[in-house]
């Protein structure tokens, strides 16, 4: 190690997302709303041996519901999640796309329903291109329109 190399202090308790597509680790804390209950460490653009780059997010003391996951799975799929107990990695998974999510992407399309009432939007997702599709006016959204429609 070099002098000037930076580390990062592993969590007790928590999680850790590894292997994030650089830039979307500052769109994941939007997403998580995790305001100042959690002591949260980000790594932005680091050297990988696996993608060149990966973006890191470490949570101390909260391990993330299925509907953050799938919020996750949207912008950063292929990730990593470490679920930390006891400084000790205690579950370790793939983050994987779900086939459909509820109440998570905003419609894209204005005359959308679910623009004009309150009604939660419906999605189903597909992969390979990652798509996203409004079950209600069916309009499809592609990977950045995604990324920048999750609430």
């Amino acid at each position: 190690m070099k002098n000037d190399d930076i580390r990062l202090t592993p969590i007790s308790n928590g999680t850790v997302l590894d292997h994030l597509k650089v830039g979307s680790a500052l769109k994941i804390l939007e997403l998580l709303k995790l305001g100042h209950q959690h002591a949260i460490t980000l790594a932005i653009n680091t050297e990988s041996g696996k993608l060149g780059r990966k973006d890191l997010v470490f949570i101390e003391g909260k391990e993330l519901s299925g509907e953050e996951i799938n919020k996750i799975a949207l912008i950063a799929r292929g990730a990593t999640l470490n679920i930390i107990k006891n400084s000790n990695v205690a579950n370790k998974n793939k983050i994987e796309l779900p086939k459909s999510v509820n109440g998570t992407i905003k419609c894209i399309n204005p005359n959308c329903i679910t623009n004009a009432e309150s009604i939660a939007t419906k999605f189903s997702i597909s992969d390979a291109p990652l798509r996203a599709k409004c079950r209600y006016c069916e309009r499809e959204m592609d990977e950045s329109e995604i990324f920048n429609s999750v609430k």
